[in-house]
């Protein structure tokens, strides 16, 4: 068995699955401190299926604490930024870009060493050791307590900030160290941004980790607890404490997995619709399609794996409002109010829930508050709502043909049977807690992204051995080697390099390797 958790903004879900099958699923209001969430989820789950805890193999988290806390600026770890780049680079320092507010909040520590790669591997120059332990001490002096490391094309060649690394760890071991080599793709600022978020959420992925950690034991459950990363994909307690800048869409992610797992289809798009906001994204082989360009979190731009979704303010607590014979829908919400708030529910906010239930399209607290709303307006309303809806997943698709669109989420009763551009809506089983089961049934997965020189005749071996590698890295995540394969390959010939430089991404992907059913 396997226990699968996604934290919202407004809900926690959980699902308790055996295999491919779903034998519990609960839903419970997001709290504070989030971790009375997931104990009352767990509560829910054990009164809804008496099972045993030591059957549990696997507990699997979606968390929004990380995004969360950088979106408002708290809890961040004061940190440094150290690139190696000079005598190229200057221009455009580390923190350059970032909103003021941001850069306040970490110290606004920023720093240039000599150092740095070309696209093929040579020096920009040398690594000059006196100069970086200058810095570090004035790093140390000044009350950073988390470094990020970031070198020109480290990707390539990422000897200097290993060898920064075993610097710091020597002289400095209680700063934490954040390698942007290990955490963003090819593109320095980005990368480099990427790294300096990762670094400033160490002190608190420490407590967030340890905290989840107990609230599972406390529980009586003893299996391991992974969290879900951007790309679908699982990583264990000890990885997400490193890295917890992977987490940051793992909600969107999640859903689209989710409704891969139980529409049973692998290409086609997801509207996933909550309280707040619907989110929109394309599965291309079960996987959600990543961004192919930076994307900005809380104002920074970065590069870091993140799935290619369009989000827009329509969502079950979504407030709706007249303007001139006008109907209006969103972006306002009553979020986690809404029962408290929506006319059914006794409040005085109408709501695009009280909207559907005076339409017919579900059966929800008291249906004769709502049995007096013009229909006229109601229809308005519901045809405001689909023809967003349609709008956006018309400009996520790629093509003039109609998609399958797998609609998820518990404001899916929003989205009607027929949506334009749409070959089919599809409404699985479970589909109001799609986020949680693709949390539960996600993969383990490892990836290849940099500039290989592709001579004539070696482009096969070339790709063979990127092949490898991503295979490798999977395993080494814990995936059983019997069950990894590659889902995807990108090749981007680089005509403006010289060597016949190709950047060459592989993604691979297998089952946890854990006792019991892995299906």
């Amino acid at each position: 068995m396997r226990i699968g958790i996604d934290v919202g903004g407004t809900n926690t879900d959980a699902v308790l699955m055996n295999g491919s099958s779903v034998l519990a699923a609960t839903k419970t209001h997001t709290t504070e401190d989030v971790t009375s969430g997931i104990v009352s989820a767990l509560r829910q789950l054990r009164e809804a299926a008496s099972f045993d805890p030591a059957d549990v193999v696997a507990v699997m988290i979606g968390t929004t604490h990380f995004i969360n806390a950088l979106v408002e600026g708290k809890n961040l770890t004061p940190t440094a930024a150290i690139r190696f780049g000079l005598p190229a680079t200057r221009a455009l320092p580390p923190l350059v870009d970032w909103p003021r507010r941001l850069v306040d909040v970490l110290g606004g520590h920023s720093y240039l060493c000599h150092g740095g790669h070309e696209y093929d591997g040579r020096q920009i120059s040398p690594f000059d050791e006196r100069e970086f332990r200058e810095v570090l001490d004035k790093v140390a002096d000044a009350g950073a307590r988390s470094i990020a490391l970031s070198s020109v094309f480290s990707p390539i060649n990422a000897e200097f900030e290993l060898r920064a690394a075993q610097i710091v760890d020597s002289e400095y071991p209680e700063l934490s160290v954040s390698l942007s080599h290990e955490i963003g793709r090819m593109g320095l600022l980005g990368r480099e941004n990427a790294t300096i978020i990762n670094a400033a959420l160490r002190d608190l992925a420490d407590h967030v980790t340890s905290g989840l950690s107990r609230t599972v034991a406390e529980a009586g459950i003893s299996a391991p607890v992974y969290l879900s990363q951007n790309d679908g994909t699982l990583m264990d307690i000890d990885y997400a404490r490193r890295y917890p800048v992977a987490t940051f869409a793992s909600g969107p992610t999640n859903s689209m997995r989710g409704a891969a797992f139980l529409s049973g289809e692998q290409d086609c798009a997801v509207v996933d619709v909550g309280g707040t906001t619907t989110d929109v994204g394309i599965l291309q082989s079960g996987f959600p399609r990543e961004a192919s360009t930076d994307v900005a979190v809380a104002g920074v731009q970065t590069n870091f794996r993140m799935p290619d979704v369009l989000s827009i303010g329509i969502g079950g607590g979504s407030l709706v409002r007249s303007f001139d014979g006008k109907v209006e829908v969103g972006p306002g919400s009553v979020g986690y109010a809404l029962t408290e708030r929506a006319l059914l529910f006794g409040g005085d906010t109408l709501t695009a829930t009280d909207v559907a239930a005076a339409a017919g399209l579900i059966r929800l607290g008291d249906q004769d508050r709502v049995a007096g709303l013009d229909p006229a307006m109601v229809r308005a309303a519901l045809e405001s709502i689909a023809t967003r809806t349609a709008e956006t997943v018309d400009r996520m698709r790629t093509s003039a043909e109609p998609v399958p669109v797998v609609v998820v989420g518990g404001g899916g009763f929003l989205v009607p049977d027929n949506l334009a551009g749409a070959s089919a809506v599809l409404r699985p089983e479970h589909g109001s807690v799609a986020n949680a089961i693709g949390a539960a049934i996600a993969q383990v997965g490892g990836e290849v992204d940099r500039v290989f020189s592709v001579d004539p005749g070696s482009r096969d071996s070339v790709l063979d051995a990127a092949r490898q590698e991503a295979t490798d890295r999977a395993i080494a995540a814990g995936a059983r080697p019997d069950s990894v394969s590659i889902v995807d390959i990108e090749e981007v010939p680089l005509a403006y390099l010289p060597g016949n430089a190709t950047r060459i991404r592989v993604k691979a992907v297998g089952n946890l390797a854990l006792g019991g059913n892995n299906a």
